[in-house]
């Protein structure tokens, strides 16, 4: 089928959500499980609990005794309760990363509190497009609501109501959060579940459907229980560890003078869609296959273009002495489990 597809399901009993695009899996959302960490997006009200002397940072107790990490705490004293927000998953045993620079994203719209103005993202470039969607905008109380507000590219196209619908809907939810200030840890907002988080962030989907099997979903998540991704004559291995993520590139039975070189630029754009479907972040250390140091320029242009379209934020950090190349991604997903398509 061509265009994108959204499809809704369960997977071993959790909500999921899959996108295809032309027939290939291209993303995927997974729930996680009842006694997984907190969620990227969740909203608590913490009480500081001790600072981490020489970090810069504090303690933060959560209910249910679990507890977070709040970095650039300078002048905060234990015991002040404030509002959080989860910013990436944990890493076994480590405490929840948060920060108090609170974000409320709908499908279009996305409100920042404590920041000024209206804006529009700034990859909705055309300048009409841009005026009509402020236009919009101000159908809502965004202009004297004191908060910040953006406009997301998703709001291109929508009805101009449904934009302020949701703007008012979304400084609703912020005010009322803000104004929670006082009592005892509370998760306030819960992080949104897959079949949501597929409605506000897919939104040029062509069609919503059901049923995994049906649209080649469970076929496509069995290709990735297997550490091998296949790249035409060439493969990479892409392999989880404890302390980071390790991708082997081998050439396979291309022998030619360029054959690393080709080997590694197939790396460089399917990567990003690897990592996606697989949940995987953290550190990232790439053994590529062997190619001259005159090709790595083209090499690095060709994995920066393949990571811009990613939403995932991915920094690409470089070269080591050995020669590997490293990346630090985001933790937004939990690692895919295997067996899912069984």
């Amino acid at each position: 089928m061509k265009g994108a597809l959204i499809v809704l399901g369960e997977l071993a009993g959790r909500e999921a959500a899959a996108r295809m695009v032309d027939g290939v899996l291209d993303d995927l959302l997974i729930a996680p499980d009842d006694d997984a960490p907190p969620a990227p997006g969740a909203i608590y009200r913490a009480v500081a609990d001790r600072p981490l002397k020489g970090q810069g940072g504090m303690m933060m107790t959560l209910p249910d005794g679990q507890t977070a990490l709040f970095r650039g705490a300078q002048g905060l004293k234990p015991g002040t309760t404030m509002l959080v927000q989860v910013t990436s998953y944990a890493e076994s045993h480590k405490a929840v990363p948060v920060t108090d620079r609170l974000i409320f994203k709908g499908r279009s719209v996305i409100v920042t509190p404590g920041a000024k103005g209206l804006n529009v993202s700034r990859q909705v470039r055309d300048e009409d497009v841009r005026e009509t969607l402020l236009e919009a905008l101000h159908r809502s109380r965004a202009p004297e609501a004191g908060h910040g507000v953006i406009l997301r590219t998703g709001a291109v196209g929508l009805d101009a109501d449904d934009i302020a619908e949701e703007a008012d809907s979304l400084l609703d939810l912020a005010d009322a959060v803000l104004a929670d200030i006082e009592g005892e840890p509370e998760l306030l907002v819960d992080a949104q579940g897959p079949h949501d988080l597929a409605w506000r962030d897919w939104p040029h989907s062509n069609e919503t459907v059901e049923g995994f099997e049906a649209h080649g979903v469970l076929d496509a998540l069995a290709l990735l229980d297997h550490d091998e991704v296949p790249l035409g004559q060439a493969s990479m291995f892409i392999e989880p560890t404890h302390a980071l993520v390790a991708v082997d590139v081998n050439t396979g039975g291309d022998f030619s003078p360029a054959a690393g070189l080709k080997a590694n630029l197939a790396v460089a754009k399917a990567l990003p869609r690897m990592l996606r479907l697989r949940g995987l972040g953290g550190q990232i250390t790439l053994d590529l296959a062997p190619m001259a140091k005159k090709d790595r320029k083209q090499f690095e242009t060709a994995l920066r273009s393949a990571f811009r379209s990613d939403p995932i934020e991915t920094s690409l950090v470089g070269w080591t002495p050995l020669g590997h190349y490293e990346l630090q991604r985001k933790r937004e997903r939990l690692p895919i489990p295997k067996g899912l398509a069984q």
